[in-house]
């Protein structure tokens, strides 16, 4: 009798190691393998609308795939939650977003954590109703996160696909995707985030040089290395097109702190997710590090934060924007929104481009 329970066990367990094998071995070929660089948008003659001297409105937000609003937690962070809304929540957190963004009005926008056919969103292309914050607009996309079938936790987080979302009222030359280190190895890497640069190049009028706006979303759940790497290639990036002349701007979420900027506001309590640091040294003088220390950029997802005590709940600063010397900058805030329809705060940016 021991004999044959022993053996049914075994086959269950031999039964069990071979699934897990046929899931990694089809993981495996299907895993998202980006090029170091991919064109978005081809090369092409536009009207230049940029002007120097002229004021211009840049606004950068990560939407939460549409998720992560207020009534909302995640796994990740502590949380419980792997889907964190209803696709009715889904729908209305992104009208939310949308009329945020045309009240503000900006000539150009960053978004992060946009999703087009994702299990976590309900299959929804956000791309569709996000767009219609600038009727018309010029738009590029970049995959962050492409994976058939994420299998953790329990329920598993399933498929993904989502990224970052460019918008502008001015047409860009051309949009390319630049592949940023990534931190993990297999089997984690292969169902994991692949970030990138989503670089525009917008001709400014009167001129041979060009806006370079950099939409980002660096490493989050990392042990640092990664974040480290990917900063130090956008210096390097930044740095090259700044040696060309051009205007550059990076904005988004940054998941790091800058030095320069007094974080003393917003304490990392005992087992919270701790962002990383960007040293403000590492940009040099010809370029400026920009956070609104007097509004939270995040929030945790530890728990929801409606109807939470404030009190103590964790906040961070860690969106940004990052300017070349020849970019004049006019003001920086960030919009209190209550985190109501995103775990983040969007973050605007004033500026003019010098002559």
């Amino acid at each position: 009798m021991f004999l044959k329970i022993l053996k049914v066990v075994f086959r269950i367990l031999i039964s069990l190691v071979l699934i897990v094998a046929i899931g990694l071995g089809v993981l495996s070929i299907a895993e998202y393998r980006p090029k170091d660089v991919e064109t978005v948008t081809g090369a092409h003659e536009v009207e230049a609308l940029l002007e120097t001297g002229k004021s211009i409105s840049l606004v950068s937000w990560n939407t939460g795939y549409g998720a992560l609003s207020d009534n909302a937690d995640f796994f990740m962070d502590g949380g419980k939650s792997v889907y964190s809304s209803s696709r009715e929540r889904v729908e209305e957190n992104l009208g939310g977003i949308r009329e945020t963004l045309k009240k503000l009005n900006p000539d150009l926008v960053l978004l992060q954590e946009v999703d087009i056919n994702s299990s976590r969103s309900y299959g929804i292309d956000e791309r569709t109703v996000l767009r219609e914050a600038i009727p018309g607009a010029d738009e590029s996309f970049a995959y962050n996160f492409n994976a058939l079938f994420v299998p953790y936790p329990i329920p598993p987080i399933g498929h993904v696909e989502g990224g970052l979302f460019t918008l502008s009222r001015a047409p860009a030359t051309m949009a390319e995707r630049i592949s940023l280190p990534c931190p993990f190895s297999w089997p984690v890497r292969i169902v994991n985030l692949k970030r990138c640069l989503l670089v525009s190049r917008f001709p400014v009028l009167g001129t041979d040089r060009e806006l370079v706006l950099i939409n980002l979303h660096l490493e989050a759940y990392d042990s640092g290395a990664g974040k480290e790497a990917q900063t130090k290639q956008l210096v390097s990036f930044m740095e090259e097109e700044y040696a060309k002349g051009n205007y550059v701007i990076a904005g988004g979420d940054f998941n790091q702190r800058f030095t320069n900027i007094d974080q003393s506001a917003y304490p990392v309590y005992s087992g919270m997710w701790q962002p990383g640091t960007i040293e403000a040294e590492a940009f040099g003088s010809n370029f400026s590090l920009l956070m609104d220390n007097t509004t939270p950029t995040c929030r945790s997802l530890d728990k929801p934060l409606a109807g939470a005590d404030l009190q103590g709940f964790q906040f961070y600063l860690i969106d940004g924007f990052i300017c070349s010397a020849n970019v004049q900058v006019e003001a920086m805030e960030t919009i209190d929104e209550g985190f109501v329809s995103s775990d983040h705060n969007p973050i605007r940016l004033l500026f003019t481009l010098e002559p």
